[in-house]
């Protein structure tokens, strides 16, 4: 095999590769993680996340117009500064007893201290920050030392970033129940969608043999090609890629178009990731574009939260089956791989072991959650943290307020209407009976919409009996 990272497009002759200088070892803190997309973020309150382990705070600094991320502690009493606000000045408030912090983390106000005394000018007052810079929609912190942050290479989505005219981009995002490292190895793995994913982006039927082969391998990630595609008559370029630690995508470059499927894949803590999937598509025709911008962003989230519960649960409990069987050091004995099918997965695996790529090495899986619910809800894991899916729901949820107060009230007044009118004609009395049912029917509609916004499908739709033909 052929070692080389010219896969990776280098920008410049300043920018170094991620990973630390060990060539035999990725220091996993010392990349670029994406933390959010840009427009999910609040600029009048902070935003708390978990990367690496480390809680940490996002905020926005009005001052230098600028997203801030910091150790989510204020160095006086530990109390988690994302339980504050941005108070009346910019700064970042502790909710705790009010000390205020600029944008470079700096000590600004202690309410407490005496008058003349300089408490918040001690190195022992600030606050750790975190780098921070903004590409392709995102929001991507530095986990390591914040002096090699400026050179080190941001991972994007190359093909967008080589030639970004004409793509258009479904993006989604969640926090699930597994580790960043078994959600790789998943969507490295284009064979499990005709099965897993049946009857909402795969199909069974088209099940077939796939020769994967690896072209181009090292510190940095790997490139391999796909020798056929996933149903019979598909055809032109295909190929995948992962960027180390946690970016992949696949790329299927035909003659009617370009679809790649991107996943970046960030480490929370132990058996909890956050997944950030972005679905450019490039056609030569603009209808399918037309159709996929208009389509609301909510909307396409409903769908994606779906595909992503096809294999949720599985998954919840595969990556635990795996550590008792010895771990990603054991992977050839714990997994039978058997075909060309599983060329990435044996690569991914390959590359933790040689570049001590585990994400919490030592650390032990939480408890198994054997409750379904709480593996599949929604609200905590997606709606609450973004934008769209918050305001859709407050909105399905007057909506349906409104509907139930109507429907309550043409009921009632009925027997009003019926003691004013004297003769009733056909209309009025078919106006009388549909108007409730109408109501009433888009009051369970609604709330068959808001449920949802919390919680997934017990039964996935491959598990449903097939339709009799």
């Amino acid at each position: 095999m052929v070692q080389t990272q010219s896969f990776i497009n280098e920008n410049s002759l300043t920018e170094i590769l991620p990973g630390g200088s060990n060539p035999d070892a990725f220091e996993l803190a010392e990349a670029w993680y994406p933390v959010h997309y840009l427009q999910d973020l609040d600029k009048s309150k902070p935003t708390h996340f978990t990367l690496l382990g480390k809680d940490i705070v996002i905020w926005w600094d009005h001052k230098n117009s600028s997203w801030q991320v910091f150790i989510d502690q204020c160095p006086h009493r530990l109390a988690p500064l994302s339980e504050g606000r941005i108070n009346e000045d910019g700064l970042l408030e502790c909710p705790y007893h009010g000390w205020s912090f600029a944008g470079d983390g700096s000590c600004q106000k202690i309410p407490q201290q005496v008058a003349g005394a300089k408490a918040e000018t001690s190195p022992r007052s600030c606050v750790t920050s975190l780098p921070t810079t903004e590409r392709q929609g995102l929001l991507f912190v530095y986990a390591g030392n914040s002096e090699n942050a400026i050179n080190t290479k941001v991972p994007v989505i190359e093909p967008i970033e080589a030639a970004p005219e004409g793509w258009v981009i479904m993006n989604t995002f969640r926090d699930v129940p597994y580790d960043a490292l078994t959600l790789l190895e998943n969507i490295l793995d284009p064979s499990h969608i005709a099965f897993t994913h049946h009857r909402t982006v795969g199909n069974r039927a088209n099940a077939a043999p796939l020769e994967l082969e690896i072209v181009e391998s090292g510190k940095y990630g790997f490139a391999g090609i796909w020798k056929q595609g996933l149903k019979a008559g598909q055809s032109g370029k295909l190929s995948t890629t992962f960027i180390a630690p946690g970016l992949m995508w696949h790329d299927i470059n035909a003659e009617k178009g370009r679809i790649l499927t991107v996943v970046y894949a960030v480490p929370i803590r132990k058996g909890e990731c956050r997944i950030i999937a972005r679905f450019p598509f490039k056609f030569k025709s603009k209808l399918p574009g037309f159709f996929i911008k208009i389509r609301p962003r909510w909307y396409v989230h409903i769908g994606q939260n779906g595909v992503l519960e096809d294999d949720q649960i599985f998954l919840h409990y595969q990556e635990r089956y795996l550590a008792a069987k010895g771990g990603s050091a054991n992977f050839n004995k714990a997994f039978y791989l058997a075909t060309k099918a599983d060329t990435f997965v044996a690569e991914l695996r390959k590359w933790v072991n040689q570049y001590h790529g585990e994400t919490f090495p030592g650390e032990s899986l939480p408890p198994l959650l054997l409750n379904r619910e709480l593996l599949l809800e929604r609200y905590h894991s997606h709606t609450e943290k973004c934008a769209s899916c918050r305001q859709a729901l407050k909105k399905i949820q007057q909506l349906k307020f409104w509907c139930g107060v109507l429907t309550i009230l043409t009921l009632a007044s009925s027997p009003l209407f019926a003691f004013l009118v004297e003769t009733k004609s056909i209309l009025f009395a078919m106006t009388e009976t549909f108007i409730p049912l109408l109501l009433g029917a888009a009051w369970w509609k609604l709330s068959q919409l808001e449920r949802e916004f919390y919680e997934g499908r017990m039964i996935p739709p491959r598990n449903l009996p097939e339709k009799k033909r």
